[in-house]
């Protein structure tokens, strides 16, 4: 297991010079630097934390099993017309 200074934080900037918005993996004593156009000014954004709860891990398997559902009715209505059309070419 890790100490707590052994943790690598991921910490997302944007570079003052073109704007470009990313993640980076940061070290001890590592000053990171823009991956689109190498300058090391940047500032840190500051993103919401992400936090699951019982009811938004419901809310998005609800919305999972809609999508499964309706992907599935496309097949099985696929499949049946394939059946149908292959009974009417080969009787």
């Amino acid at each position: 297991m890790l100490d707590r200074e052994q943790k690598m934080p991921i910490y997302e900037y944007r570079c003052c010079h073109c704007s470009h918005q990313f993640e980076k993996l940061v070290r001890n004593n590592e000053v990171p630097v823009c991956p689109s156009c190498q300058a090391v000014e940047l500032e840190k954004v500051v993103s919401p934390p992400g936090i699951s709860t019982q009811k938004s891990r419901n809310y998005t398997h609800g919305i999972a099993r809609k999508a499964a559902n309706s992907i599935k009715k496309e097949q099985d209505h696929a499949q049946r017309e394939y059946e149908r059309n292959y009974h009417k070419e080969h009787s």
